[in-house]
Order: structure tokens, then sequence, then C-alpha cells
């Protein structure tokens, strides 16, 4: 598989040979952030048992929380599609944003301005220092594609998200569309 020179606003997807690998076995990232010193992502499609209200009493609202990966998972993080409602967001790319203003965020979740399809919580990130990733890419841990999704990522279907990428990819990829997670499982 030719995969892309990784970018901000990049996907990675993890290649089915990733088996084993509690945080990253069958995930998507999208690349929050790719420099020279390093890169950030959110895993998008590995959610927890946990909502945002389980995190955050004051938040009455059930938006799920996901699992953004093994660094800091004691910090909650967002990315979101709605940068005119948070203040001091970050563009990531096609639309998307990280961080900005969470106690607006709050405020705006209370008054249901803001709904589950503009906005995903992480607990922690997926971290990279400089040249881990492209050592990772070297080893054929990821593939790299472009967000063809735009914004409209924030909305994808997590359960089925991994397995729709294994098909679109073909040839040896598309066996491993139906394969357990769990290899013991079969």
């Amino acid at each position: 598989m030719v995969t892309l020179t990784p970018k901000k606003g990049n996907l990675l997807i993890a290649e089915p040979t990733i088996i084993g690998d509690t945080s990253f076995n069958r995930s998507i990232i999208l690349l929050a952030d790719h420099s020279d010193e390093g890169s950030i992502g959110f895993i998008l499609n590995k959610p927890l048992d946990y909502t945002i209200n389980d995190l955050v009493p004051e938040v009455e609202a059930s938006f799920k929380v996901y699992n953004g990966g093994p660094v800091e998972q004691d910090n909650l993080y967002f990315i979101h599609k709605i940068p005119h409602l948070i203040p001091n967001s970050i563009e990531i790319s096609l639309g998307i944003y990280w961080g900005g203003d969470f106690s607006n965020v709050a405020e705006l979740i209370a008054k249901q301005v803001i709904n589950e399809n503009d906005i995903k919580f992480f607990l922690g990130y997926s971290g990279w220092d400089t040249n881990q990733l492209e050592n990772e890419l070297k080893s054929n841990s990821w593939v790299v594609t472009e967000n063809v999704y735009k914004n409209q990522i924030i909305e994808k279907n997590y359960e089925t998200f991994w397995k729709e990428k294994m098909l679109e990819f073909g040839d040896e990829y598309s066996i491993w569309s139906n394969a357990p997670e769990n290899p013991n499982y079969n």
C-alpha cells in the first residue's frame, strides 16, 4: 500500500498487523499536529465507557468520550467544527478545530447549542517524538491517507470505520475486514 507523507489533518490507519497493541489495534487517528519535533493525534474510533458528564459532572450531557491515545490519559481534549462558537480554537485542517475555551463549551452544551455531531471528546492523546512516527511508517505499522471526510469525520460511525477503510484499500486488506479483532476468537 502506498501511503502519503504524514501531515496535519491526515488520517493514520493502523495496519492489520498491529495485533496485541491494545492502544492502536484497529485504530484510526486524526493527526492534529505534525512537525520535525513530533506528532500529536487522536484515536477516533475507540469509545470509552464514559460520558462527558461522568468526567465533568457540571456538564449534564451524555456525549461519548473516546480514548484519544496512551499519553496523558488524565486530561480531557476535544476536536470540533464550530470555531465561531468556541474561542481560542486551533485549526487542524479542513474545518476541524482542536481545543478552545472549555467553559464556553460547557455553557453551549447546557444551552443545547452544540451536539455530538459538532464535537468529540478524548481522554489522552497519541504522541510521537521526533522521527518516531516516520520509523513506525517504515515498519509498516500505519497507512497515511487524506481525510476525505473533512469536518464530517466527527460524525463517522466508529464501530465500522476501520473495517470500511480495510475494504476501501482492497486486495490483501479486504480479508482483514471480517477477521475477529482478537485472533484467539477465531
